[in-house]
């Protein structure tokens, strides 16, 4: 009966998705609950990010995109976005330092020409200095929205249609997906959420089609490898069946 269990409670490395999604949330509240101001939650977030990332990578994961800063949270108070921005440079300088032992090919998916010359620098360096490595891909959503993503793929569908590169007619699913912001970038099998939150938030929404969703009251700096698990493991019990019976 206990080992019966046990295998019941081991991922299936041949059955691992392809690509995950994680919207990491809670970090604000995580902080509030502390007493502390909301940015320490960012930093504390920033520090579960890598842990997760670097165990996707080493439990076998092919894609992972995380969703870091989104087209909204411009809104947010002007010293927390500061922060924010502060902690996604302290994460590339410390990639950089430390990319060949780690070997996680990164990658920015977003409308980033709203950064600054020097953070693009950085992001380009790191994007450059990673692109050899073929295990783990890491796509970080920075001022990313799955609208403004999808209308970016319209606009060149249309740009080509204009000038004779494209018929309308070949404008499918498959074709369309490729002028995306990413051609390259899969569908997302499982879509994962921490902080009791259920929505997708404008993340992923064309590649999300058919994800799996998992939910976690866990706020995210409180997100253990383990959950990870438990998030795979419920996807691994599901029958997907595309539309299909």
């Amino acid at each position: 009966m206990n080992l019966i269990k046990r295998k019941e409670n081991v991922i299936d490395p041949e059955r691992l998705p392809n690509h995950v999604g994680i919207i990491m949330d809670g970090n604000g509240r995580w902080a509030q609950k502390r007493g502390l101001p909301r940015y320490a939650g960012h930093a504390a977030g920033a520090k579960v990010f890598k842990t997760i990332a670097y165990y996707a990578r080493d439990i076998g994961l092919k894609n992972l995109t995380v969703y870091a800063f989104s087209t909204e949270n411009w809104q947010r108070p002007q010293e927390e976005v500061s922060r924010i921005m502060k902690v996604l440079e302290e994460f590339i300088d410390d990639a950089l330092n430390t990319f060949e032992k780690e070997k996680v090919r990164i990658r920015f998916l977003g409308d980033l020409s709203v950064f600054t010359g020097v953070l693009r620098e950085k992001m380009d360096r790191i994007v450059d200095a990673t692109k050899k490595f073929s295990g783990l891909t890491l796509n970080i959503a920075m001022n990313y929205g799955g609208q403004n993503e999808i209308v970016h793929g319209a606009r060149e569908a249309a740009r080509r249609v204009l000038t004779g590169e494209m018929k309308p007619e070949d404008i499918t699913p498959e074709s369309f997906g490729k002028l995306l912001y990413f051609d390259d970038c899969d569908t997302v099998d499982l879509v994962i959420r921490p902080s009791g939150e259920k929505r997708l938030s404008n993340f992923l929404l064309w590649q999300s089609a058919y994800a799996e969703f998992w939910y976690s009251d866990i706020l995210w700096p409180d997100f253990k490898p383990r959950d990870l698990d438990r998030a795979i493991l419920d996807y691994q019990k599901r029958n997907r069946r595309f539309g299909r019976v």
